[in-house]
């Protein structure tokens, strides 16, 4: 009488010779030829083979046909058989050591996904952010949110915009300049930073170097960010409340760190130096781009009063108002598509079509529509000024929801 461990041992060693007398090319009469539709995007595919062949030689001939076979399907009995590419002799067991010729089903790999192009940002050495993040993503085929009229009406229906960026220093002579400031470094010696908000802020150290620009200046009592780009990794590291030390450290309130190549966002209920959790100089108004034609993301801007909420991509509110007419951190805004940008002066007409394209992200507290952008000696603020021209009431909010790829991407469906 045979034992229970016997019969297993005569088992496994019936599927070894199986797999063994696939792997044999005398069992072929001759090499196959497949024909029949190859699903370009992979999937099932039902096709002919034209001779009697081992397995591996079908999953060959698919290969030649166009077909990286996951598996190859036959019908014995009026049951369709399997034979799994790569798996043991064990799990392909019941399949028989020869395919026949004849109709056969195919389990067709899909290609490969391919990333979308990285493009650096003009006056830039590296991208900001890949071209599908929701930061890069155009807007303006998307519907507007069932709060648009209450959220504009609470930022400020009849407010002015205003372009919190441009030449020069405000107040003049006081080493202030105008806007947000950003520095590129290649691979500069980093340096350490500690942290009011230690728990929510990317350790580091970072790689500030002593001349780094500081919004409001030196001697600023404002948000005091600190944005630097290593272009030796692409790397973006970003501070608020920044203040230098002695030996080249620093203090900040938070910062974070950024890889420009990826769409990770910041964990859930972080911070950033920004209160919405997001980047900042992705989406800063920039003379290069505006001097190359074309913006191509959405940009920044701040309200008075937000809700204690947060929507996608932002991953952090700054509030204790729970009334819904407050818009939360990260909602996103356009210019009214019936907005005419025909009269303004060409490098407006760049700022006012990425407005109706990409729209606005509200990132932070301050004042109502304030646009963020980087100093810069070339912007004429005269020019810079027409956007005062628009106001709360030319802009709609937009549901931006049925973009979202997955939690903890900022990957946009398209």
């Amino acid at each position: 009488m045979t034992s229970t461990r016997d019969a297993r041992l005569l088992a496994l060693l019936a599927a070894i010779a199986t797999a063994a007398l696939w792997a044999s090319p005398a069992a072929a009469q001759t090499t196959p030829q497949i024909s029949g539709p190859i699903p370009p995007q992979g999937g099932v595919a039902l096709v002919s083979s034209s001779a009697d062949a081992t397995p591996q030689q079908v999953v060959a001939a698919s290969e030649d046909a166009g077909c990286t076979a996951r598996s190859v399907w036959m019908a014995r009995d009026g049951e369709l058989v399997g034979y799994v590419v790569g798996a043991p002799g064990f799990v392909n067991g019941g399949f028989s050591s020869l395919v026949p010729a004849g109709a056969l089903l195919l389990l067709c790999e899909g290609p490969a996904p391919v990333a979308p192009p990285t493009v650096n940002a003009p006056g830039l050495s590296c991208p900001l952010l890949p071209a599908n993040n929701i930061w890069n993503t155009r807007v303006d085929d998307l519907p507007v949110h069932p709060q648009s009229s209450s959220w504009v009406s609470t930022i400020g229906a009849s407010k002015s915009f205003h372009p919190d960026f441009g030449s020069g220093e405000w107040p003049p002579g006081s080493g202030s300049p105008i806007g947000i400031p950003y520095i590129e470094v290649n691979g500069a010696p980093k340096v350490a930073v500690s942290f009011g908000y230690a728990s929510e802020s990317d350790p580091g150290p970072y790689p500030i170097p002593a001349n780094a620009p500081i919004e409001g200046g030196p001697n600023s009592g404002g948000d005091r960010h600190v944005l630097v780009v290593d272009r030796s990794d692409c790397t973006l590291y970003e501070l608020f409340d920044a203040h230098p030390q002695g030996g080249g450290s620093w203090t900040a309130g938070s910062g974070a760190i950024f890889d420009l190549t990826s769409n990770d966002l910041r964990p859930s209920g972080w911070t950033s130096a920004d209160a919405a959790g997001l980047p900042i100089l992705p989406g800063l108004v920039r003379y290069d781009e505006v001097a190359a034609g074309e913006i191509t993301h959405a940009i920044r801007f701040t309200a008075p009063q937000t809700q204690k909420a947060f929507v996608w991509p932002a991953t952090h509110f700054a509030s204790s108002l729970t009334s819904a007419e407050y818009p939360p951190m990260g909602a996103r805004f356009r210019l009214r598509a019936d907005f005419d940008i025909s009269g303004y002066h060409p490098d407006v007409q760049v700022i006012l079509l990425a407005m109706q394209r990409y729209g606005l992200i509200l990132a932070d507290n301050g004042s109502s529509w304030f646009l963020s952008g980087a100093p810069d000696e070339r912007w004429d603020n005269d020019v810079l000024r027409q956007l005062k021209d628009l106001q709360g009431s030319d802009f709609e909010a937009i549901d931006v929801s049925s973009l979202i790829v997955s939690d903890g991407s900022g990957e946009a469906r398209r």
